[in-house]
């Protein structure tokens, strides 16, 4: 029998992102965007980037935000582990939303720390009853400490377990029906686990319940192979989205209509105007899917 949680219907604020591309906020661009205001949605930013006091960081992050809205994009609340989130990470996370009023939070599927240790990844988690109860949990006790909704990533994978309760979109569904959180889909991290696991990523966004998802990541990933020669991707976020993903991007709003779409690159961080290029291809993208949903719409009612 599945633990109660709380209430879900206690009012949260939920995602409120434009539907339009915006980028992760890095170091080296701050004075690019606060010199010539880009015309660009949002900016994403990792809250544990931010948990200092003061300094530059959170100086351009103040003026940034009195001109854009923000997303908050947790990698450390460790959601997947077999100890309840951090009360102290969690109040670091809440000293943020309260000054800075995100307009999105989200989280990985994923653990990252045991008892006292903390390692520097995104560690996968066997989709079983038991791993689904205790990520149901952890949820619930963030969105209530935050008074928001939080939304939840898909994972990338490279391995996965023999002994599974759950499909991960099953496994997916079932912790927004226990918990009333949206989701985070990751269109990059569906190419590339599908990949590895020699599954079909289009079959995989065609059941995905889109209708929980409040925000699309897309983002660059590098090519390897395993020790039996096969494919094997790696969710390197260093470089710019290939045509492939692109198209399962397409395929996606294709579907939903505009959601708000963050280009993911943190690693070997290129120069503004080709991270802004990228966004803009994205950008282009939702405007075409806004008038196409919008075609539909009149044509339902016509």
């Amino acid at each position: 029998m599945n633990k109660p949680l709380s209430d879900h219907k206690v009012e949260r604020v939920k995602c409120h992102l434009p539907k339009r591309a915006g980028v992760g906020l890095k170091g080296q661009h701050y004075e690019d965007i606060c010199s010539s205001k880009p015309d660009i949605g949002w900016f994403e930013v990792h809250p544990e980037n931010y948990m200092g006091a003061g300094g530059p960081p959170h100086h351009y992050l103040t003026r940034i935000r009195e001109d854009y809205p923000i997303s908050l994009h947790g990698v450390g609340l460790s959601i997947g582990g077999s100890t309840p989130p951090s009360k102290d990470h969690m109040a670091r996370i809440k000293i943020l939303v309260d000054r800075y009023q995100p307009a999105s939070f989200s989280e990985h599927l994923a653990w990252s720390s045991h008892e006292a240790g903390y390692f520097n990844d995104l560690l996968p988690l066997p989709l079983t009853e038991q791993t689904c109860q205790t990520v149901s949990e952890h949820i619930d006790q963030i969105q209530t400490y935050l008074g928001r909704t939080l939304l939840l990533e898909n994972p990338s994978t490279y391995v996965e377990f023999t002994e599974s309760d759950y499909e991960e979109i099953e496994f997916l569904k079932e912790i927004v029906k226990r918990t009333g959180c949206g989701l985070l889909l990751d269109v990059n991290n569906v190419y590339v686990s599908c990949t590895n696991h020699q599954r079909n990523p289009e079959s995989y966004i065609d059941k995905f319940p889109i209708e929980a998802v409040g925000e699309i990541h897309l983002g660059g990933h590098a090519p390897d192979e395993d020790d039996l020669g096969n494919p094997l991707l790696i969710d390197a976020h260093d470089r710019e989205v290939i045509e492939d993903v692109w198209t399962l991007y397409e395929r996606t709003i294709s579907k939903c209509g505009p959601i708000p779409t963050l280009i993911e690159w943190d690693n070997d961080v290129p120069s503004w105007d080709v991270l802004y290029a990228e966004a803009m291809r994205a950008e282009q993208l939702l405007k075409a899917s806004a008038v196409q949903t919008m075609r539909q719409a009149h044509d339902r009612v016509a």
